[in-house]
Protein backbone atom coordinates (compact mmCIF):
# COMPACT_ATOMS: atom_id res chain seq x y z
CA UNK A 1 0.00 0.00 0.00
CA UNK A 2 1.81 3.09 -0.96
CA UNK A 3 -0.93 5.38 0.87
CA UNK A 4 -1.78 4.02 4.32
CA UNK A 5 -5.26 4.99 5.46
CA UNK A 6 -5.24 5.56 9.16
CA UNK A 7 -9.16 6.01 10.45
CA UNK A 8 -10.23 8.33 12.74
CA UNK A 9 -9.72 7.83 16.41
CA UNK A 10 -13.27 7.69 17.13
CA UNK A 11 -14.19 6.31 14.07
CA UNK A 12 -11.76 2.85 13.73
CA UNK A 13 -15.06 0.30 13.94
CA UNK A 14 -15.79 -1.12 10.42
CA UNK A 15 -19.70 -0.36 10.82
CA UNK A 16 -19.00 3.13 11.94
CA UNK A 17 -16.97 3.53 9.10
CA UNK A 18 -19.56 1.99 6.88
CA UNK A 19 -22.63 4.03 8.21
CA UNK A 20 -21.04 7.16 9.03
CA UNK A 21 -20.67 9.07 5.18
CA UNK A 22 -24.15 7.02 4.71
CA UNK A 23 -25.90 9.64 7.27
CA UNK A 24 -23.88 12.52 7.94
CA UNK A 25 -21.73 12.88 4.83
CA UNK A 26 -23.19 16.52 3.10
CA UNK A 27 -24.05 15.70 -1.00
CA UNK A 28 -22.43 18.68 -2.93
CA UNK A 29 -25.15 20.12 -5.21
CA UNK A 30 -23.88 19.65 -8.92
CA UNK A 31 -24.31 21.48 -12.26
CA UNK A 32 -24.85 17.95 -14.39
CA UNK A 33 -26.18 17.08 -17.14
CA UNK A 34 -28.62 13.83 -17.94
CA UNK A 35 -27.80 11.68 -21.10
CA UNK A 36 -29.90 9.11 -21.92
CA UNK A 37 -28.06 5.82 -23.99
CA UNK A 38 -30.10 3.26 -26.51
CA UNK A 39 -28.36 -0.29 -25.87
CA UNK A 40 -27.81 -2.45 -28.47
CA UNK A 41 -30.99 -4.69 -27.05
CA UNK A 42 -33.18 -1.48 -26.98
CA UNK A 43 -33.14 -1.05 -23.37
CA UNK A 44 -32.12 2.49 -22.17
CA UNK A 45 -29.82 4.01 -19.18
CA UNK A 46 -28.79 7.09 -18.40
CA UNK A 47 -25.52 9.22 -17.61
CA UNK A 48 -25.00 12.28 -15.72
CA UNK A 49 -21.90 14.41 -16.88
CA UNK A 50 -20.17 16.55 -15.07
CA UNK A 51 -19.03 18.18 -18.05
CA UNK A 52 -15.45 19.63 -18.20
CA UNK A 53 -14.18 20.92 -21.79
CA UNK A 54 -11.00 19.61 -23.37
CA UNK A 55 -10.68 17.25 -20.39
CA UNK A 56 -10.14 13.45 -20.60
CA UNK A 57 -13.16 11.63 -19.55
CA UNK A 58 -13.58 9.23 -16.65
CA UNK A 59 -16.55 6.88 -16.19
CA UNK A 60 -17.44 6.26 -12.60
CA UNK A 61 -19.96 2.98 -11.64
CA UNK A 62 -21.95 2.60 -8.31
CA UNK A 63 -22.84 -0.08 -6.17
CA UNK A 64 -25.84 -2.80 -5.42
CA UNK A 65 -28.91 -0.50 -5.02
CA UNK A 66 -26.33 2.36 -5.65
CA UNK A 67 -27.33 5.57 -7.67
CA UNK A 68 -26.37 9.59 -7.84
CA UNK A 69 -27.63 9.88 -4.56
CA UNK A 70 -25.34 7.54 -3.17
CA UNK A 71 -22.85 8.96 -0.64
CA UNK A 72 -19.77 8.54 -2.83
CA UNK A 73 -21.17 9.87 -5.96
CA UNK A 74 -21.21 13.54 -6.46
CA UNK A 75 -18.48 13.77 -3.77
CA UNK A 76 -16.52 11.59 -6.40
CA UNK A 77 -17.57 13.59 -9.40
CA UNK A 78 -16.64 16.65 -7.79
CA UNK A 79 -13.12 15.41 -7.22
CA UNK A 80 -12.15 14.19 -10.26
CA UNK A 81 -13.69 17.30 -11.97
CA UNK A 82 -11.36 19.40 -9.60
CA UNK A 83 -8.60 17.22 -10.59
CA UNK A 84 -8.67 18.13 -14.22
CA UNK A 85 -11.24 15.54 -15.86
CA UNK A 86 -14.51 15.10 -17.15
CA UNK A 87 -16.29 12.43 -14.94
CA UNK A 88 -19.46 10.87 -15.91
CA UNK A 89 -21.32 8.65 -13.89
CA UNK A 90 -23.15 5.84 -15.47
CA UNK A 91 -26.31 4.64 -13.93
CA UNK A 92 -26.89 1.05 -14.36
CA UNK A 93 -29.90 0.03 -16.36
CA UNK A 94 -33.05 0.09 -13.80
CA UNK A 95 -31.46 2.23 -11.21
CA UNK A 96 -32.29 5.64 -11.63
CA UNK A 97 -35.68 5.22 -10.23
CA UNK A 98 -37.21 4.58 -13.64
CA UNK A 99 -37.58 0.95 -14.35
CA UNK A 100 -35.71 -0.68 -17.51
CA UNK A 101 -37.65 -2.08 -20.30
CA UNK A 102 -36.70 -5.23 -20.50
CA UNK A 103 -37.23 -8.18 -18.08
CA UNK A 104 -33.23 -8.51 -16.72
CA UNK A 105 -31.48 -5.90 -14.67
CA UNK A 106 -27.96 -4.80 -14.20
CA UNK A 107 -26.16 -7.30 -12.04
CA UNK A 108 -22.05 -8.08 -10.86
CA UNK A 109 -21.23 -9.72 -14.07
CA UNK A 110 -23.10 -7.33 -16.82
CA UNK A 111 -19.94 -5.79 -18.41
CA UNK A 112 -21.62 -5.73 -21.81
CA UNK A 113 -23.43 -2.39 -20.56
CA UNK A 114 -19.65 -1.29 -19.60
CA UNK A 115 -18.47 -1.81 -23.07
CA UNK A 116 -21.62 -0.45 -24.97
CA UNK A 117 -21.60 2.70 -23.09
CA UNK A 118 -17.82 3.51 -23.52
CA UNK A 119 -18.24 2.20 -27.19
CA UNK A 120 -21.20 5.30 -27.71
CA UNK A 121 -19.20 7.69 -25.53
CA UNK A 122 -16.22 6.81 -28.16
CA UNK A 123 -18.50 7.16 -31.40
CA UNK A 124 -19.20 10.29 -29.29
CA UNK A 125 -16.32 12.01 -29.70
CA UNK A 126 -16.13 11.46 -25.96
CA UNK A 127 -13.48 8.93 -25.31
CA UNK A 128 -13.26 7.51 -21.94
CA UNK A 129 -9.74 6.89 -20.76
CA UNK A 130 -10.69 6.00 -16.97
CA UNK A 131 -12.71 3.26 -14.90
CA UNK A 132 -13.92 3.83 -11.12
CA UNK A 133 -16.05 1.53 -9.85
CA UNK A 134 -17.66 1.21 -6.07
CA UNK A 135 -18.62 -1.99 -4.63
CA UNK A 136 -20.32 -4.25 -7.57
CA UNK A 137 -19.58 -1.48 -9.37
CA UNK A 138 -15.62 -2.41 -8.34
CA UNK A 139 -16.21 -5.95 -9.37
CA UNK A 140 -17.60 -4.92 -12.77
CA UNK A 141 -14.32 -2.66 -13.30
CA UNK A 142 -12.30 -5.44 -12.24
CA UNK A 143 -14.18 -7.60 -14.37
CA UNK A 144 -13.99 -5.45 -17.30
CA UNK A 145 -10.49 -4.97 -17.48
CA UNK A 146 -9.17 -8.27 -17.23
CA UNK A 147 -11.82 -9.33 -19.84
CA UNK A 148 -10.60 -6.71 -22.39
CA UNK A 149 -7.20 -6.99 -21.33
CA UNK A 150 -5.31 -4.95 -23.76
CA UNK A 151 -8.57 -4.35 -25.83
CA UNK A 152 -9.49 -1.18 -24.74
CA UNK A 153 -9.60 2.73 -24.55
CA UNK A 154 -9.42 2.61 -20.86
CA UNK A 155 -5.89 3.45 -19.44
CA UNK A 156 -6.07 3.19 -15.73
CA UNK A 157 -8.52 2.11 -13.49
CA UNK A 158 -9.98 2.26 -9.89
CA UNK A 159 -12.04 -0.47 -7.88
CA UNK A 160 -12.69 0.33 -4.40
CA UNK A 161 -14.67 -2.29 -1.92
CA UNK A 162 -14.99 -5.24 -3.92
CA UNK A 163 -16.83 -8.35 -3.52
CA UNK A 164 -14.18 -10.25 -5.64
CA UNK A 165 -15.70 -13.63 -4.74
CA UNK A 166 -19.68 -12.69 -4.81
CA UNK A 167 -20.64 -16.31 -2.96
CA UNK A 168 -18.41 -15.67 0.18
CA UNK A 169 -20.15 -11.99 0.37
CA UNK A 170 -23.48 -13.73 0.09
CA UNK A 171 -22.78 -15.75 2.58
CA UNK A 172 -20.61 -12.94 4.86
CA UNK A 173 -23.83 -10.77 4.63
CA UNK A 174 -26.12 -13.06 6.51
CA UNK A 175 -24.16 -13.47 9.07
CA UNK A 176 -23.61 -11.42 12.34
CA UNK A 177 -24.07 -8.03 12.81
CA UNK A 178 -23.70 -8.14 8.54
CA UNK A 179 -27.24 -9.50 8.26
CA UNK A 180 -27.89 -5.67 8.95
CA UNK A 181 -26.91 -4.62 5.93
CA UNK A 182 -27.81 -7.93 3.67
CA UNK A 183 -31.69 -7.23 4.78
CA UNK A 184 -31.18 -3.46 3.87
CA UNK A 185 -30.03 -4.51 0.52
CA UNK A 186 -32.49 -7.46 -0.12
CA UNK A 187 -35.21 -4.98 1.44
CA UNK A 188 -34.39 -2.54 -1.36
CA UNK A 189 -33.81 -5.02 -4.23
CA UNK A 190 -37.24 -6.66 -3.55
CA UNK A 191 -38.87 -2.92 -3.72
CA UNK A 192 -36.84 -2.47 -7.09
CA UNK A 193 -38.52 -5.92 -8.31
CA UNK A 194 -41.86 -4.94 -7.62
CA UNK A 195 -41.79 -1.52 -9.28
CA UNK A 196 -40.07 -2.88 -12.28
CA UNK A 197 -42.75 -5.49 -12.29
CA UNK A 198 -45.55 -3.26 -11.59
CA UNK A 199 -45.65 -2.66 -15.37
CA UNK A 200 -43.70 -5.54 -17.11
CA UNK A 201 -44.69 -9.17 -16.85
CA UNK A 202 -42.42 -10.85 -14.96
CA UNK A 203 -40.95 -14.48 -16.66
CA UNK A 204 -40.36 -15.73 -13.06
CA UNK A 205 -42.73 -16.95 -10.33
CA UNK A 206 -41.62 -16.18 -7.13
CA UNK A 207 -43.12 -15.44 -3.63
CA UNK A 208 -40.87 -12.29 -2.40
CA UNK A 209 -42.27 -12.82 1.13
CA UNK A 210 -40.75 -16.14 1.24
CA UNK A 211 -36.76 -14.84 0.34
CA UNK A 212 -35.03 -13.97 3.30
CA UNK A 213 -31.27 -13.70 1.98
CA UNK A 214 -29.75 -12.31 -0.56
CA UNK A 215 -28.48 -15.76 -1.54
CA UNK A 216 -31.95 -16.56 -1.80
CA UNK A 217 -32.55 -13.75 -3.95
CA UNK A 218 -29.98 -14.33 -6.57
CA UNK A 219 -30.73 -17.67 -6.62
CA UNK A 220 -34.39 -17.43 -7.36
CA UNK A 221 -34.38 -14.27 -9.06
CA UNK A 222 -31.17 -12.55 -10.36
CA UNK A 223 -29.73 -15.77 -11.21
CA UNK A 224 -32.45 -16.70 -13.67
CA UNK A 225 -33.89 -13.70 -14.47
CA UNK A 226 -30.21 -12.68 -16.24
CA UNK A 227 -29.79 -15.91 -18.24
CA UNK A 228 -27.73 -18.34 -15.12
CA UNK A 229 -28.94 -21.17 -13.90
CA UNK A 230 -28.98 -20.46 -10.26
CA UNK A 231 -26.85 -18.56 -7.69
CA UNK A 232 -23.99 -20.37 -7.76
CA UNK A 233 -23.40 -19.86 -11.88
CA UNK A 234 -24.41 -16.58 -11.17
CA UNK A 235 -21.57 -16.43 -8.96
CA UNK A 236 -19.40 -17.98 -10.61
CA UNK A 237 -19.32 -16.48 -14.00
CA UNK A 238 -19.67 -13.18 -12.22
CA UNK A 239 -16.72 -12.61 -9.50
CA UNK A 240 -13.76 -10.38 -10.50
CA UNK A 241 -11.37 -12.66 -8.51
CA UNK A 242 -10.95 -14.90 -12.02
CA UNK A 243 -10.34 -11.86 -14.19
CA UNK A 244 -7.12 -10.61 -11.88
CA UNK A 245 -4.62 -11.96 -13.38
CA UNK A 246 -5.14 -10.69 -17.06
CA UNK A 247 -5.30 -7.05 -16.18
CA UNK A 248 -3.36 -5.01 -18.62
CA UNK A 249 -4.01 -1.63 -17.65
CA UNK A 250 -2.85 0.11 -14.44
CA UNK A 251 -5.30 -0.34 -11.77
CA UNK A 252 -5.91 -0.03 -8.14
CA UNK A 253 -7.42 -1.38 -5.82
CA UNK A 254 -8.50 -0.10 -2.66
CA UNK A 255 -9.79 -2.14 0.07
CA UNK A 256 -10.57 -3.03 3.30
CA UNK A 257 -9.48 -5.83 5.30
CA UNK A 258 -12.43 -4.83 7.83
CA UNK A 259 -14.94 -4.67 5.39
CA UNK A 260 -18.61 -6.10 7.30
CA UNK A 261 -19.26 -6.55 3.39
CA UNK A 262 -16.84 -9.70 3.26
CA UNK A 263 -14.52 -11.79 5.18
CA UNK A 264 -10.16 -10.64 4.70
CA UNK A 265 -9.97 -14.38 3.30
CA UNK A 266 -10.98 -13.20 -0.16
CA UNK A 267 -8.86 -10.01 -0.84
CA UNK A 268 -6.38 -10.64 -3.36
CA UNK A 269 -2.23 -10.96 -2.94
CA UNK A 270 -0.28 -9.68 -4.99
CA UNK A 271 0.45 -13.29 -6.65
CA UNK A 272 -3.44 -13.33 -7.59
CA UNK A 273 -2.94 -10.23 -9.78
CA UNK A 274 -1.39 -8.87 -12.59
CA UNK A 275 1.39 -7.03 -12.84
CA UNK A 276 -0.82 -3.73 -13.48
CA UNK A 277 -2.40 -3.91 -10.89
CA UNK A 278 -1.63 -1.78 -7.48
CA UNK A 279 -3.25 -3.10 -3.99
CA UNK A 280 -4.24 -0.46 -1.30
CA UNK A 281 -4.89 -3.05 1.35
CA UNK A 282 -5.50 -1.07 4.42
CA UNK A 283 -6.83 -2.74 7.86
CA UNK A 284 -9.43 -0.38 8.62
CA UNK A 285 -11.86 1.57 6.56
CA UNK A 286 -14.89 -0.12 6.39
CA UNK A 287 -17.30 -0.45 3.05
CA UNK A 288 -17.00 2.35 1.03
CA UNK A 289 -16.38 4.45 3.93
CA UNK A 290 -12.27 5.49 4.73
CA UNK A 291 -13.07 8.45 6.77
CA UNK A 292 -10.13 10.37 8.49
CA UNK A 293 -10.32 13.73 10.69
CA UNK A 294 -9.20 14.46 14.25
CA UNK A 295 -13.05 15.12 15.28
CA UNK A 296 -16.34 14.68 14.11
CA UNK A 297 -16.82 18.14 12.98
CA UNK A 298 -13.31 18.27 11.20
CA UNK A 299 -13.47 15.38 8.81
CA UNK A 300 -11.53 14.44 5.76
CA UNK A 301 -12.84 11.99 3.58
CA UNK A 302 -9.66 10.08 2.00
CA UNK A 303 -11.38 7.95 -0.53
CA UNK A 304 -11.78 10.53 -3.40
CA UNK A 305 -8.87 12.09 -2.62
CA UNK A 306 -6.82 8.69 -3.34
CA UNK A 307 -9.07 8.00 -6.53
CA UNK A 308 -8.63 11.67 -7.92
CA UNK A 309 -5.12 11.67 -6.93
CA UNK A 310 -3.83 8.04 -8.20
CA UNK A 311 -5.87 9.02 -11.91
CA UNK A 312 -4.08 12.03 -12.11
CA UNK A 313 -0.50 10.42 -11.64
CA UNK A 314 -1.49 8.11 -14.64
CA UNK A 315 -3.39 9.62 -17.32
CA UNK A 316 -2.50 13.54 -16.54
Amino acid sequence: MSHPFKPAWWLRSPHLQTIWPVYMRPRPSLPLVTESVTLQDGDSLLLQRYDRPNAPHVLVLHGLEGSLNSHYAKPTLKALYDAGFSPIFMQLRGSSGIPNKKPYSYHSGRTQDVVEVIDYLAKTERPVIGLVGFSLGGNLTLKYMGERGANTTIRAAVAVSIPFQLAACAQRLGQGFSQIYGKHLLKDLKKSYRHKFQTLTSPLSVDLEQIKTLYQFDNQITGPLNDFKDAKDYYSKSSSAAFLKTIHYPTLIIHAKDDPFMTPAIVPTASEVSSAVTLDISEHGGHVGFVQGRWPWSVNYWLEQRISGWLSEQLL
